[in-house]
């Protein structure tokens, strides 16, 4: 594929990310430099550029002397990177509750009840996509650049480790009623509540991947 040549570095820079996404390129995998230059039809200073790019967003992990690796997620990775993300997004929904007005919440009920359909039919794909149209427009509704970004940093991650949390026995209704708990917070303007809501619903998320892992691992040895 040929590429422009406006800002090349960050057009590799995605096109890597999303085969990094795809799972193209696997976790652990090496980058072979060589190879992509040829398969991207591009020098070696563009790619260069953009695997710095993806390093610096913990994409992948440069080993000197050796190059670029596709990073692995571990679980000390997950337990320290979900409090990081509870705090930040319990502040997105502490501002939320403040900025929220009437056509803002109007907007959410539509979400939470289109929410609540998929739940109730088991569309597990559908509710992960109004889940994550949820958080987005609260997000938005904090109004505050740094938290957004750092939050989209971190999600980065967190994609590239391909969780499946709603699959825990239960997580799903639980899911729901912990988004409604949130909800309730942002409609009565209770930014405390909104907060302390949000932190104990991505903490959940940890608890349910965490119950998921040894359910697996409970299958594989029996």
């Amino acid at each position: 594929m040929r590429l422009v040549q406006n800002s090349l570095h960050q057009e590799v820079a995605s096109t890597l990310r999303e085969q990094i996404f795809a799972g193209v390129l696997a976790p652990g995998s090496f980058l072979d430099e060589v190879t992509l230059c040829e398969r991207l039809e591009i020098s070696r200073t563009p790619l260069r550029e953009a695997l710095k790019v993806l390093t610096a967003e913990g994409l992948l992990r440069h080993e000197p002397r050796r190059g670029c690796f596709v990073s692995v997620v571990t679980e000390q990775d997950l337990d320290d990177i979900f409090p990081v993300i509870a705090l930040l997004e319990g502040r997105c929904a502490f501002e939320a509750a403040r900025n929220a007005t009437d056509a803002d919440l109007v907007e959410l009920t539509a979400l939470h009840d289109r929410l609540n359909g998929h739940a109730k039919a088991g569309r597990i794909n559908d509710y992960y996509e109004t889940n994550f149209a949820i958080h987005e427009a609260i997000i938005l509704l904090a109004n505050n650049r740094w938290l957004a970004q750092s939050i989209a940093d971190l999600r980065k991650i967190l994609k590239l480790a391909r969780l499946q949390q709603l699959h825990a026995p239960g997580r799903l209704a639980q899911s729901l009623s912990e988004h409604m708990t949130v909800f309730a917070a942002l409609r009565s303007h209770d930014s405390e509540g909104a907060d302390a809501a949000m932190r104990t619903h991505i903490t959940r998320q940890r608890e349910a991947l965490r119950a998921l892992a040894r359910s697996q691992i409970s299958r594989i040895a029996s």
